[in-house]
């Protein structure tokens, strides 16, 4: 089976290449993207639709078969260029996909705007439904125990991929907050009028704006230490090194 998954990336990589687009892939999940203006929507709306077709071609000869109804499409861009564009559903082979607002992608809810706006509801809804569910079970348990437990079914949720909700808005961090301030209440079983920073001491919880610095440090520092991999270290360079590198690009440029 693997070998066939192998097979088909390859081949999807080859069309899409020549189409002019591009791809990224993590196990059977393919995200295919291009950029465009808004005037050049439709051409590449056709670029898109003739790179399917051409990957149904093969798959069919290799007794293969492209399934179009879990293709999403979506949008790109800010409020005022989406604004402009009408084209809300892309013909893939037979069937008609209508153009979403958001989409999950491995684990993340990613929205038009680039907002994370439907990740932070997406988390919080989760999250305190889980919290609803364990309020009950937790009365009857000692506090280290309801703390190992919100952690196993609650804190992961504000953990996980918290990397991205570096720079999203005030509003949004607040609700991601006000969520850990509810998992740190039913813990410790304190009121809602009670302060809620040494409840969160009291846990060993750091405030979630904090914890995502924390994180964020923690990445740059592995890649500059040589541990994580070389996709993220590669990516990673400091600040005064990429602004020489861009004077010396342009100094060069004048010269000749």
């Amino acid at each position: 089976m693997s070998a066939v998954v192998c097979s088909i990336h390859g081949c999807t990589s080859y069309f899409v290449a020549r189409h002019g687009l591009q791809m990224h892939q993590y196990a059977d999940d393919i995200q295919i993207y291009t950029y465009a203006t808004t005037d050049d929507a439709t051409s590449a709306v056709d670029g898109f639709a003739a790179c399917l077709t051409d990957v149904t071609a093969w798959l069919r000869a290799s007794r293969l078969r492209l399934n179009p109804t879990k293709t999403q499409v979506m949008w790109l861009g800010s409020s005022q260029q989406l604004a402009k564009l009408h084209i809300i559903h892309m013909c893939v082979l037979s069937s008609c996909v209508a153009v979403k607002d958001a989409a999950c992608d491995l684990g993340v809810v990613i929205d038009s705007q680039l907002s994370l706006s439907a990740h932070v509801t997406a988390v919080c809804r989760s999250g305190y439904y889980q919290l609803h569910q364990l309020r009950q079970a937790i009365r009857s348990l000692s506090e280290d125990a309801s703390k190992t437990l919100v952690q196993a079914f609650v804190s992961w949720r504000l953990d996980c991929c918290n990397s991205l909700f570096f720079g999203i808005s005030e509003r949004l961090m607040n609700r991601l907050q006000s969520f850990q301030n509810a998992a740190a209440r039913l813990v410790t079983g304190i009121r809602r009028s009670d302060h809620i920073s040494p409840v969160l001491r009291q846990v060993h919880w750091l405030p979630v704006r904090q914890h995502v610095h924390f994180n964020v440090a923690m990445f740059v520092h592995q890649s500059f230490s040589g541990i994580s991999p070389s996709y993220l270290s590669d990516d990673c360079r400091l600040v005064t090194v990429a602004r020489e590198r861009r004077l010396r690009s342009t100094g060069a440029e004048h010269v000749s």
